[in-house]
Parts: C-alpha cells; structure tokens; sequence
C-alpha cells in the first residue's frame, strides 16, 4: 500500500496475475495460487481474467483464502464464467481486447505460464513499461521477452521473488 500524499488516503496497489487458462500446467496453477496468496498478504489486489479456469481461478483462490481482494475482468457479458472465488466480477463484452484493460488498470504484473493471451497480456505490459515478471518461463518465453523489454522486468523461480521484486518497484 502506499499514501497518497495530497489526500492522505490509502491507495493499494493492483497486481494482475496472468496466465493460461485451459490447458494450464500444474506448475502454473500452484505459482498462481501462491501469487494471489502473497498478493493479499501484501494488502494489495489482485486483478485477473476471471474467467473460472486455470491461472485466474487459481489466483482468486489464493487471494481470497488469504482475506484479500480479487477481481476478475472477465471478456463475456455475464458473470457465469466467473472464478467463484473472486471478490468482484466486471463483465466487459470486450472479449480478448479485455486484456488491455487489465494491464492498464495494474500497477505490476506476475505472469504464471504462457499462452496466446498471456503472451499478449505480457507485450502489452511490456509496451507500458509496468513492472513484469515472469514466474518459471519457458527459456523461449523468457529470450523473447527479454529481447522486448525496456522497463522494469524481471523472470523468477518462485512467486515469494515476484512479490518481493514488485515491491521493492512500487513502494
């Protein structure tokens, strides 16, 4: 968290974690859900896909289980695909163009796994120069986004190292 000087308020920082959801690996799901836990753990909010599949509702889960917030920005109309274990669902009909405003509305990233929308959600974080890591990427993943990288960005073994980077960025 940090204070906003002018009107003294609490800001909390949001944290999207991103990765596959369909066909994600058991790596990423346990990365994610450790993720989501320490995110909460840091008083910040975790912010997602929402859809009730691999990374998103695994993060969720770990958020919520740790008493923190997890919100999901979900690409249909409905609430129906939501990960249950979200604290808020918003709906944006904006289908995978929800990705940029996901990344817009985050003040870092920790990406668990790759797909196609990872990968998109990574280039656009990326391009913004918000502060990205990867957790365990494939040595692939990792070249290409280390090739793109300008700003702030970091590839870790663990989840703990993506939160304790993140905050050594953001405070």
């Amino acid at each position: 968290m940090k204070i906003d000087g002018d009107a003294g308020t609490v800001v909390r920082l949001s944290i999207a974690v991103v990765g596959p959801g369909e066909g994600a690996s058991a790596n990423a799901i346990a990365d994610a859900e450790e993720a989501g836990r320490l995110v909460a753990e840091q008083g910040w909010i975790v912010l997602c896909g929402g859809r009730d599949s691999g990374v998103m509702a695994a993060c969720a889960r770990g958020a919520t289980a740790a008493g923190g917030i997890a919100i999901g920005i979900l690409p249909g109309v409905n609430r129906a695909d939501a990960a249950p274990r979200l604290t808020v669902s918003l709906p944006t009909g904006l289908g995978e163009a929800r990705n940029a405003v996901l990344v817009t509305a985050s003040d870092a990233i920790i990406a668990c796994g790759i797909s196609p929308g990872t990968t998109s959600e990574i280039a656009l974080a990326v391009q913004a120069r918000k502060p990205t890591v990867l957790v365990r990427p494939t040595a692939e993943g990792a070249a290409l986004f280390e090739r793109l990288a300008t700003g702030p960005f970091q590839i870790v073994t663990a989840p703990r190292s993506a939160i304790d980077w993140i905050a050594a960025r953001c405070r």
